[in-house]
């Protein structure tokens, strides 16, 4: 195939972007009281006026147990305002804005919420030291109905996207794999059934903006646990790429999806899996107090494993996707060059999403564009993980010293 041009303006839903290049949700701990501040509207900003044709924002809880974090946004009246000043200030820059939608499930952490974590089932919840409540049939319908809220309020402050987080072993993704979902009701047990919670909430999104806004699905192909290829799918081995396959021509033959977002990992069980690189064990440790970090010391080996990084490191798995269904596709993971995206483009994705190299060289974009030679300057040393925790950056870049050149 001839790839097309990942500069060149491409249709996504209702909306027309300026090329193809997505800025990904990536958390930027810039939100101590859970509201817009003006480091969030600088951190987007940036990245749009470096390029990109999107900038996702995240993470906009749909509820306030739904935070891995109190210090998050969910969305409700209060943060109105500042979303909107976030959304003008990216489009000023000619990038159109995308709000990231999910709930943290288990990865929310009820001590720091002062909520108690939901799941498909009673499982553990890390993060809070705590298992979660197990949603009855009342608590699905009301949370459908709490992510349909969280759409209006978003698409009311101007996003022009909404990306359903239905990765990570975050809520959604929770029901999804069957290796937390031990229900025996509607909701568990066959894959059609576990798919249900996500479809119905794509429904009711769909349902209440319309055309007013592009929506799609950030989907995990892989937890992370067993082996990921077709026919490895089990209670023990997890959600796979078979499964992710069936499940996204479910959301097609459904029509209220614009465009897929494969990706993989999960958050209670193996983040690494979805950055690759090198696992930053002792500065995540470092980043929480008391008993997390004693735990996260002895087990970060474990917890926080090494994969081998190189460009465009999810291809392999999403290639199945892209051959399961006609829908958009948008590639992430290890996209830092013009020939990462040339590749992806050629195999037939649609869209490339950009997030660790980014927060190196916010103007990355710009750059590939002026000189596709272009290589980028992220190390994938992933030292920016952690600092989630208090202001996502990248510490390289933070530490260096400005070119006196590139100031004039």
């Amino acid at each position: 195939m001839i790839s097309p041009d990942p500069f060149t303006p491409a249709r996504l839903g209702p909306l027309t972007l300026r090329n193809r290049l997505i800025k990904c949700a990536t958390f930027e701990g810039a939100t101590p009281d859970a509201l817009v501040t003006d480091d969030l509207v600088e951190f987007h900003r940036e990245v749009a006026a470096g390029g990109v044709a999107m900038s996702t924002v995240a993470y906009c809880a749909v509820a306030p147990e739904g935070r891995t974090d109190r210090n998050q946004i969910w969305l409700r009246e209060e943060a109105m305002p500042g979303l909107r000043q976030l959304t003008d200030a990216i489009h000023a820059e000619g990038a159109l804005a995308a709000a990231q939608l999910g709930h943290a499930g288990p990865v929310a952490n009820s001590v720091s919420n002062r909520k108690k974590a939901l799941g498909p089932s009673r499982i553990p919840a890390p993060m809070g030291m705590s298992v979660t409540h197990k949603l009855d049939a009342d608590d699905i319908a009301a949370m459908v109905a709490t992510f349909r809220r969280a759409a209006r309020i978003a698409v009311d402050c101007g996003f022009d996207g909404l990306e359903i987080h239905c990765g990570h072993n975050y809520l959604i993704s929770c029901f999804l794999t069957p290796l937390l979902n031990h229900r025996r009701d509607g909701y568990g047990g066959s894959l059609v059934n576990r798919a249900r919670f996500a479809r119905e909430i794509l429904a009711a999104v769909r349902d209440e903006v319309g055309d007013e806004a592009a929506i799609w699905v950030k989907l995990n192909m892989y937890d992370g646990v067993g082996r990921p290829g077709p026919g490895h799918g089990s209670r023990f081995g997890g959600f796979n790429i078979d499964e992710a396959c069936a499940v996204a021509q479910l959301l097609e033959s459904d029509g209220h999806i614009d465009a897929i977002e494969p990706t993989a990992g999960s958050s209670l069980l193996n983040p690494m899996y979805l950055f690759h690189g090198e696992p930053p064990r002792e500065e995540f440790a470092d980043a929480f107090r008391g008993a997390m970090r004693t735990g996260l010391k002895v087990a970060a080996p474990f917890f926080l494993k090494h994969y081998e990084y190189h460009d465009a490191y999810l291809l392999p798995l999403a290639r199945q996707l892209r051959a399961a269904v006609r829908l958009p596709l948008i590639l992430l993971g290890g996209i830092t060059d013009r020939t990462s995206m040339d590749k992806a483009l050629a195999e037939g994705f649609d869209f490339v999403a950009m997030g660790r190299a980014l927060l190196r060289e916010p103007d990355l974009p710009l750059r590939i564009r002026a000189d596709p030679t272009t290589t980028s300057r992220c190390v994938h040393c992933n030292l920016c993980m952690p600092t989630i925790y208090s202001h996502t950056r990248c510490p390289i870049r933070e530490g260096e010293v400005p070119d006196p050149l590139a100031l004039v």
